[in-house]
């Protein structure tokens, strides 16, 4: 998906968790990328960081809920007690590893988070989607404590997926296939895109997901526009439709795009199609432990620029994906890090002419240690529809 942001929310809903010993040792890993970033604790509210860590995800409240996970020492779960029950019901076996501290209604609870901290501490990690109103009254209650961006860390962990996360998004993949197939192989025209776009939601339901996270469908102009909304424009003859559909499957997600054509396309049309094709293959192709990401990046660009078309792709040529549709390692030319094993990211380059059409073709793709994989399957050939 180039569009959308995926919402932290959506990660309540049940998923079949990993055993109590997968986040034991993340809650471990954790505590030492902390140490080794200089860190004297991570601060964790509720987030697709706070889900990886503890396997489910509290409810988002405007009363404080917040993983302390110190470099040195047992993490701890700052919680208000009316969420005590849930909280324990959802941890299982592992709240024997970490200490629940639950609050009452007239209850600091940031001078509880500042006494798990400890008074030596000189430098703490928060949350990157924590909220403002939080930041700040930590920030009070901590200072002079340093408070610095727990992203680098949190990230480091998330982006080199096990191989039991890459066959969640195999399935998420394999699922949201189904659905791209399905609605394929129904006829588009005379149907406004929301219609289509309800009914890709439905195909991904039936396919597997827990949820249809989104389904743009993009048709005619509207088709240059990455971002569209679909809406009450009727898709018709000689339209190209570029849907990009995606959820959730068992908390891990899907994203994929193919590109439809209603009818036969002019020879221009399937020349230019055919670039992207190429652009898109040679990305992947290029995907190998060691690799920096913007060489990924680079290997799309330069068919479609060679082709005449370099700026009418505008846009990175993936991101990475696991508990979120977006999060590192991203594909784009300003990003040198290398690829490493179980790095699992999106390869989408496109061709938008403003006024008339677009195209875009996108897979999931994981890095392994002879290259990359791709874990969607479908064709990548032009879908022609009626």
């Amino acid at each position: 998906m180039f569009g959308y942001a995926r919402s932290v929310t959506s990660l309540s809903a049940a998923i079949d968790r990993f055993a109590p010993a997968v986040y034991r040792e993340r809650l471990r890993r954790a505590a030492t990328a902390a140490g080794d970033r200089g860190l004297d604790a991570l601060l964790i509210t509720p987030s697709p960081d706070y889900a990886y860590l503890l396997g489910y995800l509290a409810p988002p409240l405007e009363r404080l809920t917040c993983l302390v996970v110190p470099a040195d020492g047992e993490p701890s779960l700052v919680l208000p007690r009316l969420e005590q029950p849930l909280a324990r019901s959802e941890l299982g076996p592992l709240t024997e590893a970490l200490t629940l501290v639950a609050w009452d209604e007239t209850d600091d609870p940031y001078r509880r988070v500042r006494e798990l901290v400890g008074g030596g501490a000189l430098r703490v990690a928060v949350q990157d989607q924590m909220w403002a109103r939080f930041v700040l009254r930590l920030r009070a209650t901590l200072d002079p404590i340093e408070l610095v961006e727990a992203g680098p860390t949190m990230s480091q962990l998330r982006r080199v997926k096990s191989s039991e996360e890459i066959e969640r998004l195999r399935a998420a993949a394999t699922a949201a296939d189904e659905a791209m197939r399905a609605i394929t192989g129904e006829r588009l025209s005379g149907r406004t895109e929301a219609e289509v776009s309800r009914r890709i939601s439905q195909h991904l339901l039936a396919a597997g997901h827990q949820i249809a996270e989104f389904a743009i469908v993009a048709s005619g102009p509207n088709a240059a526009s990455p971002h569209h909304q679909p809406g009450e424009r009727v898709i018709g003859q000689g339209d190209a439709v570029v849907l990009d559909i995606g959820g959730s499957r068992d908390g891990y997600c899907s994203d994929t795009t193919r590109t439809a054509f209603v009818g036969e396309p002019s020879a221009e049309f399937a020349a230019q199609y055919a670039v992207l094709q190429r652009a898109q293959a040679a990305a992947c192709a290029a995907v190998a432990p060691g690799v920096p990401a913007a060489a990924v990046d680079a290997a799309a660009r330069e068919i479609i620029a060679d082709a005449g078309y370099g700026e009418l792709f505008f846009h990175r040529t993936g991101h990475g994906i696991g508990l979120e549709t977006h999060e590192e390692p991203y594909l784009v030319a300003s990003n040198s890090e290398p690829l490493e094993p179980g790095n699992t990211f999106s390869v989408e380059p496109g061709i938008y002419v403003a006024g008339s059409w677009g195209a875009r073709i996108e897979d999931i793709v994981v890095c392994t240690d002879v290259g990359g994989k791709r874990l969607n399957t479908l064709s990548t050939d032009l879908h022609l529809v009626e």
